[in-house]
């Protein structure tokens, strides 16, 4: 007794929709540590879900755009969300920076870029490796040792 075969359509796979191209990289200062994820997009900057606009200070603000400025036109339509903690104002606002220009040079894919970045400032590409020098026993600082008195 022969089998009939079912009359089955073949199931034909759906083309899978083209994820986005998401770089990510990081900057170190300090304590801070910055995350970003650079991916095509608008031309919009977020630092932890806040527009750059919503930076309070002009020099901070200044620090952060800096590698987009040297890039130009390269970074205009590149989206950048920043995720950053630890540290203080300053050393976030640099962790941040060096966090945007890899990805944007990473992102860019252009040695020029890259060599302008560099000659601008080495520390935006390149993590700067001082760290706080640790307390010791017999003083009240680092370096600094508590004062004697004999009277």
């Amino acid at each position: 007794m022969a089998k009939a075969k079912s009359a089955k359509k073949k199931a034909v796979p759906k083309p899978k929709p083209k994820k986005p191209r998401v770089v990510v990289t990081r900057g170190k200062r300090k304590e801070s540590i910055a995350r970003a994820y650079v991916q095509e997009g608008k031309g919009v900057v977020r630092i932890n879900r806040l527009s750059l606009d919503g930076v309070p200070s002009g020099y901070l603000k200044s620090i952060i755009m800096e590698p987009l400025l040297i890039a130009g036109d390269k970074a205009k339509n590149i989206d950048i969300k920043v995720l950053v903690k630890g540290g203080g104002v300053m050393s976030q606002a640099e962790a941040v920076r060096t966090a945007i220009a890899r990805g944007v040079v990473e992102f860019a894919g252009d040695v020029e870029l890259r060599k302008s970045i560099t000659d601008r400032d080495r520390f935006m590409l390149l993590e700067d490796s001082r760290r706080v020098e640790p307390k010791k026993y017999k003083g009240p600082k680092a370096r600094a040792r508590f004062q004697k008195s004999y009277r």
